[in-house]
């Protein structure tokens, strides 16, 4: 191989290995939060008797948790629980379909909420203020709107939703303390990343650092090795990571060739604006994983022509995050949901 495609394949290497040591350690902190039980906190406060009060309860739940948590594992928890809420199958299905509109809406407004938002914000696409401030509101709209459409379709029955909802058992201390841990230190990574300008995989690798030091603190005498960060990771999807790191790499050599930069030129040309291009972008995400969608056109666009917070990464982040809700298979989310009912 000459110099120049290894010194590529190094700097391509480099890139998406940020990417994926940040979903690694992200993924890594909140099973340690599940393992501690710390989603009950969450579920226990769910009271009500009424299918439609449950059904905008749980969506603006998901919608605000998914940011802060990422949306695939927000989707995972809470069709779980809707498995002891909903036990009629067809109603399921609606709330499944729900949970998956929220999540997915919920994922684009912070960087660490969708993995898409998170390669933006990683390649400095997009930084933290702007991303929250400027996508929450259409983020929003998104929500109710979808919510609003579904909800028609909700129908209350004598069953009352109060009998199914599981019983609330207390969390302990410690479990509170990791879930609360665990939530401060996703939401200090945008915080520590910019204060620093280290990059943002440094930031979650020292989370989670020390929720690995905590967690290795409260259960040193009880030696309850289940609860540690090493059985943690030993949950994770580690195939998941490893098909990021496959797509980036692919997606890279289109772009080092300069197929990338042809595709953008022909959308350019045949496309008015570049409302309609993302818009397009968002429509296909609902066939194609989003993700590659995305680090495609990370590549056709380049920063220094659209600098950093421009408008069309954010309509980027904002099409492709939710117009994967369109069909099941065009998310993460999406999948996750066909593979739990």
């Amino acid at each position: 191989a000459s110099q120049t495609v290894l010194q590529q394949l190094g700097e391509q290497l480099a890139e998406v290995s940020d990417i994926c040591f940040f979903l690694l350690a992200a993924s890594t902190i909140v099973e340690v939060v599940d393992l501690h039980q710390g989603f009950k906190i969450v579920t226990n406060r769910i009271n009500t008797k009424s299918k439609k009060e449950l059904f905008w309860t749980i969506g603006f739940l998901t919608f605000f948790l998914s940011a802060i948590l990422n949306n695939l594992t927000i989707t995972i928890v809470m069709v779980s629980l809707l498995r002891k809420l909903v036990p009629n199958d067809s109603d399921r299905r609606l709330f499944g379909a729900m949970v998956v509109v929220a999540a997915n809406a919920g994922g684009v407004w912070t960087p660490i909420g969708d993995v898409t938002t998170t390669m933006l914000w990683i390649n400095n696409q997009l930084s933290t203020i702007p991303t929250v401030t400027q996508l929450f509101l259409p983020s929003l709209v998104c929500l109710i709107g979808s919510l609003a459409f579904l909800v028609n379709q909700v129908e209350e029955d004598d069953a009352s939703v109060a009998m199914a909802l599981p019983e609330r058992t207390p969390l302990d201390a410690t479990g509170t303390l990791v879930f609360w841990s665990g939530i401060a230190t996703l939401l200090a990574v945008p915080a520590f990343a910019e204060l620093t300008g280290l990059p943002p995989y440094l930031a979650m690798l020292t989370g989670l650092g020390f929720m690995w030091t905590l967690t290795d603190v409260l259960h040193f005498a009880d030696e309850k090795e289940g609860l540690k960060v090493p059985a943690a990771l030993a949950r994770l999807d580690t195939s998941g990571i490893l098909f990021f790191l496959g797509i980036l790499m692919s997606i890279g050599v289109l772009d080092k060739s300069g197929l990338l930069k042809e595709l953008a030129l022909f959308l350019s040309d045949n496309l008015p604006n570049l409302d309609i291009i993302a818009t397009v972008i968002g429509l296909a995400s609902a066939l194609i994983d989003n993700v590659p969608l995305v680090a495609a056109t990370m590549g056709m666009y380049d920063l220094t022509e659209y600098g950093t917070d421009d408008r069309l990464w954010q309509l980027i982040a904002l099409c492709a995050g939710t117009g994967g809700s369109i069909l099941v298979i065009g998310s993460a989310s999406g999948v996750a949901l066909m593979g739990l009912e």
